[in-house]
C-alpha cells in the first residue's frame, strides 16, 4: 500500500511586533481533501497494519458529525477497504440525507450502523465487540477518535528536523493521540501545549498513558464550554482570522486553540522572542454542519 500523501508546510502569522513572538502554523489540513490532518497520521500505519493482517474490513466509532467517520469512509474508499461506522444516536437512522457528514460518508460507501448514547458508552466492552462481530464478520477495528499505539507513532511524523527550533508546539485535544505523539517526537527543550476542546482532566491521565517526557501542559480555559460548544465570540474570531491570514479553521479544535494562542500572546504569556508552532489538524468538514446548528440557532455562520 502506497499511504504517503503529500507532505504539510508551515505558514508565518504576521503579528504586531510589540509582542516580541514568532507564530507559524502547520498546515497539516493541506494534506488531502477529506485525510487530512491528525486524521491521516492516526490511520496511515492502522491501515498498513490492516492490510499486513489481511483484513477486508475497518470498523470505528463517532458522532454525527465526526472527522474520523469521514477520514475512515474516505480511505476505505481511497484504498479499497469496506468501512463501517457505529455511530452514536438511533434517531439519526433515517437522517441522513440532513447530515452533510453522514452524507459523505455514506457516498464513500460506509455501511452505518446507529446505536442509542447507553448502548454507545460501551463501545469498548468485550461484549459490545463480539455481537458487532456476530453482525458484520471480521474486521479491523479503529477506536473512537482513531487513537492507538498506531495512530501515536502516526503523529510522531508530524514534527520534522526544521521544527526542532520551536520553543513552543501546540495542538488541539480531543482524545490525546496527536499530542502524545508530539511529545514523543518533541526536544525535551520544548514545550508542548494542548489545547483540550472537552471540559475534564481525564485528559491528563489518558496522555499520560502514552508519554514519559514531562515536557508538556493542558491549556484548559479555551475550551467555550465544551466539546461542539460555540458561541458569537469564537465565530466572530474564526471568521476574522480567515479574512486576515487567508487559513480556515474549524469551530471544535483547530478554531478555539488559535482563539488561545493569540489570547495568551496578547496577555503575554509567551516569553519574548519565543517560536510558537501551531499544528493545524484540520476538521474542516465539520463548519458546514455547525454551520446548520448556528443556522438553527438565529446566530452568525462560519464563513
Amino acid at each position: 500500500m502506497i499511504f504517503n500523501l503529500e507532505k504539510s508546510s508551515n505558514q508565518h502569522i504576521s503579528l504586531p511586533t510589540e509582542f516580541g513572538v514568532e507564530l507559524y502554523i502547520k498546515r497539516e489540513d493541506k494534506i488531502h481533501p477529506h485525510i487530512s490532518g491528525n486524521k491521516y497520521r492516526k490511520l496511515k500505519y492502522n491501515l498498513i497494519e490492516a492490510e499486513k493482517l489481511g483484513f477486508k474490513t475497518l470498523l470505528t466509532f463517532g458522532g454525527a458529525y465526526s472527522n474520523h467517520i469521514t477520514a475512515v469512509a474516505s480511505v476505505g474508499a481511497e484504498f479499497g477497504f469496506k468501512t463501517i461506522g457505529v455511530i452514536r444516536g438511533e434517531e439519526l437512522t433515517d437522517k441522513i440525507k440532513d447530515n452533510p457528514t453522514l452524507t459523505f460518508a455514506q457516498s464513500c460507501g460506509m455501511q452505518f450502523k446507529f446505536v442509542s448514547r447507553s448502548d454507545y458508552r460501551e463501545k469498548a466492552s468485550k461484549d459490545f465487540i463480539n455481537s458487532l462481530k456476530e453482525e458484520f464478520g471480521t474486521f479491523y477495528l479503529i477506536p473512537e477518535g482513531g487513537t492507538n499505539t498506531l495512530a501515536i507513532k502516526g503523529c510522531e511524523e508530524i514534527l520534522t528536523e526544521t521544527d526542532k527550533n520551536f520553543d513552543y508546539v501546540c495542538c488541539a485535544v480531543g482524545t490525546g493521540g496527536t499530542i502524545s505523539g508530539l511529545i514523543k517526537s518533541s526536544n525535551q527543550n520544548q514545550k508542548i501545549l494542548g489545547f483540550p476542546a472537552l471540559k475534564g482532566a481525564f485528559l491528563t491521565k489518558d496522555i499520560s498513558k502514552f508519554v514519559i517526557k514531562n515536557n508538556w501542559e493542558l491549556i484548559v480555559d479555551y475550551h467555550f464550554g465544551g466539546y461542539a460548544k460555540i458561541n458569537t465570540e469564537l465565530v466572530t474570531f474564526i471568521n476574522q482570522f480567515k479574512k486576515e491570514h487567508h487559513i480556515p479553521l474549524d469551530p471544535v479544535y483547530t478554531g478555539k486553540m488559535m482563539y488561545g494562542i493569540i489570547d495568551m500572546i496578547t496577555k503575554n504569556k509567551f516569553p519574548k522572542g519565543s517560536k510558537i508552532l501551531a499544528i493545524h489538524t484540520g476538521g474542516l468538514q465539520g463548519i458546514e454542519g455547525m454551520n446548520m446548528r448556528l443556522k438553527e440557532k438565529k446566530l452568525p455562520l462560519i464563513k
